[in-house]
């Protein structure tokens, strides 16, 4: 097959594509320059697409003895993810900005190039599997967890869709550990074998979330308040804020009792903050839209019992699920705190993904009033 490997410069993608060309494929290098400052560079292990990993990236296909280009995907990253990420703090929900990068970047955007010149696959350093499964005469491909439980990513891959997954090839799915994957990449004589991973978001490389979104979306000062709308504090911003959040709330006063408040909710159109006690976090109900559904043979039309997670690096919790009118509504097996809207929703059975779904409402009501 002819294989586009997507090399970020970090060496996850650099063994992934090493392990598509001992494969066999015709392997084709691609480094996506996402920031629109050529100058930005890395700070530690913070950030990404920088200089310095374009350079490694190139490096890395001089050793794997594979074509190397560099496309310029700021301008699609800009419009989609960073505009969704202002977007959504915007409207007091919380997104999860690699997902979107998953689905708008490196599996359409990406993607779609790539088959517009003729590949028939992209190659991804992503910690995931896809299983081939006999079905009916034909082949159905699944979505997997990773061996590694420690660096499974198929939470943030369950929104590419059955046709991306069809397309897609994850070559460190079945690696038992990242020291792994460098021993590999040191054998191999590839620089990056020692790098630090990258973490936080790519594109807030100095990890200040909320400098970010004051920059970009200005000071907008108002009211924090408790559950009963009485006023305990004040903000700059209600988007700085998110469920579940008890560090940094600004209040004037403690609570009565003399425990620690979170934020209950972020109210955008009345641009307040909602806080209160730990134990009005806790829910067993979630409705969640813009559903991608992997499982054509797992429909989901009756209450079907799965595992959800609904952080990237969250336990899968158990539970059961059902698709209605384009929704997924979920009912827990035991609480989970903290579920913001924008969250991201996956649904298991065993290691495979089913589906996932964009959280609307968690809480009391969110699932069974409404089906």
């Amino acid at each position: 097959m002819r294989v586009l490997a997507a090399l970020s410069g970090g060496v996850d993608s650099a063994v992934a594509a090493a392990r598509a060309v001992d494969a066999g494929h015709d392997v084709v290098g691609v480094h996506m320059a996402l920031s629109r400052s050529r100058a930005q560079h890395r700070n530690g292990s913070r950030g990404c697409c920088s200089i310095e990993d374009a350079s490694d990236a190139r490096r890395a296909a001089d050793v794997l003895g594979i074509p190397y280009y560099v496309w310029d995907l700021s301008e699609e990253f800009e419009d989609t993810v960073v505009a969704d990420f202002l977007d959504e703090y915007a409207a007091g929900r919380t997104p999860n900005p690699c997902v979107r990068c998953n689905q708008h970047i490196k599996f359409d955007a990406l993607l779609d190039r790539g088959l517009a010149l003729g590949f028939d696959a992209v190659a991804t350093g992503h910690y995931a599997r896809i299983v081939d499964v006999p079905d009916g005469g034909g082949v159905r491909r699944e979505l997997h967890r990773a061996m590694d439980p420690a660096k499974d990513q198929s939470y943030v891959l369950a929104v590419m869709g059955a046709d991306r997954v069809a397309r897609s090839m994850f070559p460190l799915g079945d690696v038992a550990s990242k020291d792994q994957v460098r021993a590999e990449a040191a054998e191999r004589g590839l620089s990056v074998s020692a790098k630090p991973d990258s973490y936080d978001i790519c594109f807030v490389a100095d990890g200040d979330t909320q400098g970010f979104l004051r920059e970009r979306l200005g000071a907008a000062p108002g009211d924090v308040v408790d559950a009963d709308g009485e006023v305990v504090g004040e903000h700059d911003g209600a988007y700085a804020y998110t469920v579940g959040q008890r560090r940094g709330l600004g209040l004037n006063r403690p609570a009565a009792d003399g425990k620690p408040r979170y934020v209950l909710e972020v109210d955008p159109a009345a641009n307040r903050v909602v806080v209160g006690p730990s134990e009005l976090l806790s829910v067993t109900e979630i409705s969640a839209g813009q559903v991608t559904w992997l499982a054509e043979d797992v429909p989901a039309q009756d209450w079907t019992d799965v595992s959800v997670q609904v952080r990237a690096h969250g336990d899968p919790v158990a539970a059961r699920v059902l698709i209605c009118e384009g929704e997924l509504f979920t009912e827990l097996g035991s609480p989970l705190r903290g579920i913001a809207p924008g969250q991201s929703l996956v649904v298991y059975q065993g290691t495979r993904v089913l589906g996932q779904g964009n959280i609307v409402k968690a809480g009391r009501g969110a699932a069974l009033s409404r089906v």
